[in-house]
Order: structure tokens, then C-alpha cells, then sequence
């Protein structure tokens, strides 16, 4: 995926992929009620958002369509920090990850399971 997305447009992005396309002005509703923005903040951010390829948008009613899939995000934003952060090592990554609290039984499980998959 080469288009790169900032916090304040993913959480534009999120409210699509949550809720399915949507008019413009249900998007401003949402981020008005969970971020506390104005209409224009997150006009400005749909914008850009279009403009990057990340919208589309359709009349009636300033409809807007995810045009990219919330997994294709999530795939590049890990790559981005394991490049960044883990020096490139998903081991570094996956270790920090297990090191940082007690995992339940049923967590461990789940973790088998995924690396079972990748085997």
C-alpha cells in the first residue's frame, strides 16, 4: 500500500470501515461526538482523504466509500513499525509484545493457534 495515512485521517477511515459508506456530514457527526472536532476539521480531513486515494465521493449528498480495506492499513502501519522500531525483526516485535504483561491461558492458546496456521 503506498498511500500513507496520518492519525487524524485514520480516524476518519476508521468511521468508514465501521459504519459502512457514509454522507460526509455523518462523519463530522461522529468525530464531533468522539473527538471533540468541528464540521470543517473533518471536512478538510475527507478531503485530503479523497485527494490520496483513500475516499471516493459521490453525490447525492456527499456519500463517501472507503476505497481501501482497514487490513491493508493495518499490514502496512505493522511493517512501518517493525521497520522503525524492531530494526526490521517481527521476533523483536512478537517478544516485546509477549514481555509486556501475564497472557491468560486462553491468550496463549489463541497465539498457538496463529503460529500453528503460519507453520
Amino acid at each position: 500500500m503506498d498511500i500513507k495515512l496520518f492519525d487524524s485521517e485514520l480516524k476518519v477511515m476508521d468511521v468508514l470501515w465501521k459504519e459502512g459508506d457514509n454522507t460526509a456530514k455523518h462523519i463530522a457527526e461522529v468525530l464531533k461526538e468522539t473527538c471533540g472536532w468541528n464540521v470543517n476539521t473533518t471536512y478538510t480531513l475527507i478531503k485530503r482523504c479523497i485527494k490520496k486515494g483513500a475516499i471516493e465521493r459521490s453525490e447525492p449528498n456527499f456519500m463517501c466509500h472507503a476505497l481501501i480495506p482497514k487490513e491493508d492499513v493495518q499490514e502496512a502501519e505493522t511493517n512501518e513499525l517493525i521497520d522503525k522500531v524492531y530494526d526490521g525483526s517481527a521476533n523483536k516485535l512478537f517478544a516485546a509484545l509477549l514481555g509486556r504483561k501475564k497472557l491468560s491461558e486462553e491468550q496463549i492458546d489463541k497465539l498457538k493457534q496463529i503460529v500453528g496456521d503460519l507453520e
